[in-house]
């Protein structure tokens, strides 16, 4: 390999290079100081808090340290992009608004895979021509452990709530990263400034944090949400509120975002239509619909039957009983989990009387053992014994 530039104005030119595709923090990090990043994710695979993501297990040997995803790799560029929410849009504010769905800041507008991978593999492109340097670069599809990497990079520390807070940005961002087999000045690991507070863990509608800087997915509203296929545990639907689409709520009570500032990237920005849409508008969208609303966002890689699913959820625990008009016809959705969903959502809307009427009316055509399963526990929920 011949270096045109010396490690030190090397890595002086790529962290330039990166602000000005818009990065607000670059790190960088021996690719081979990886602590006890092994031993904390085998702690997360051996309690089963990784739920229905079986890729996780698949590849934990080659997420637990990043030469076992690339031998060559010397050292890791960490890179963060803000996408904090508007000032005019407050995530604690818009959960209250039970007639709207309230969907993750990150998902307000493009993907960020698309938006972040591009910016990456543009800077990489320049730094292999100036330094002769071979490269991977990396999002979170890939097995790569952003987080702890880039608290080894210096660019923040894992919280409580397990997501990086930075104490210049707060926590509201994306996570890239640069392999490379150039050894490049490492910065220094940052340390946990998170003290005595505990406000995101207080702040959990699921209590998905067993204990602090450890999160059970299988509770988490955000997997739940996007993760999760098929009917959503019982258990979780009252506390799920109106969100349909991920949650903020331990990002949005962190201290540490009074230093968040607003997102540079236009992509990133908030679409207006996204900031909390009304759930009537979105429990009528076919697939055509879903798509044509979705384009570019990541929002459309869980499809249109696990958003209905998730918008039927929050329509039950609406106040506006203007939307059971709309929530009926999804008792014939084709989708079984829709269909299930659709008859919880009635049963916290209607009267006993009226959830009578269209039991008689739909349960006998069901032929889905878990839709008419649904049905029972709506129906006793309302002290109707059934024989």
């Amino acid at each position: 390999m011949s270096t045109v530039l010396s490690p030190e104005k090397a890595k002086s030119a790529l962290i330039k290079d990166l602000s000005s595709e818009g990065f607000e923090l670059v790190g960088v990090m021996d690719a081979e100081d990886t602590g006890n990043m092994g031993e904390a994710l085998s702690e997360f695979i051996d309690a089963d808090y990784f739920g229905s993501m079986q890729w996780m297990k698949e590849t934990q040997e080659r997420r637990s340290a990043p030469k076992n995803l690339w031998e060559d790799a010397r050292t890791v560029v960490l890179a963060a992009m803000v996408y904090s929410p508007d000032n005019d849009y407050n995530p604690l504010q818009a959960i209250k608004r039970d007639d709207r769905g309230t969907i993750s800041c990150y998902a307000h507008n493009r993907d960020y895979h698309d938006v972040i991978k591009g910016k990456l593999k543009q800077v990489a492109g320049r730094f292999v021509a100036k330094t002769g340097a071979e490269v991977k670069v990396f999002i979170d599809t890939a097995p790569v452990m952003e987080k702890p990497l880039a608290q080894k990079a210096g660019l923040g520390w894992q919280g409580k709530h397990t997501n990086l807070v930075s104490r210049e940005i707060g926590s509201w961002f994306f996570i890239g990263s640069i392999f490379t087999d150039m050894a490049l000045p490492v910065d220094e690991a940052e340390t946990d400034h998170c003290g005595s507070c505990r406000s995101c863990l207080d702040s959990c509608p699921t209590n998905a944090f067993p204990s602090p800087y450890h999160l059970d997915a299988r509770r988490c509203i955000s997997y739940l949400t996007i993760e999760h296929a098929g009917p959503i545990d019982i258990e979780f639907r009252k506390p799920m509120g109106n969100r349909i689409y991920g949650c903020d709520d331990c990002l949005a009570v962190c201290p540490w975002n009074k230093f968040a500032a607003e997102a540079r990237e236009a992509k990133l920005q908030a679409r207006d239509d996204l900031k909390s849409p009304p759930l009537a508008n979105l429990l009528q969208l076919n697939d055509a619909d879903f798509r044509k609303m979705f384009a570019g966002s990541p929002v459309k890689r869980i499809g249109r039957n696990r958003f209905i699913r998730n918008c039927l959820i929050a329509a039950g625990n609406s106040s506006d009983k203007n939307i059971v008009q709309i929530t009926k016809p999804h008792l014939r959705d084709p989708d079984a989990v829709v269909r299930g969903a659709a008859v919880w959502a009635l049963a916290q809307q209607l009267s006993r009387d009226d959830l009578c009427v269209l039991y008689e009316t739909h349960h006998p055509k069901e032929n889905d053992a878990s839709v008419r399963r649904e049905w029972t526990a709506a129906l006793e929920s309302t002290g109707l014994e059934l024989e």
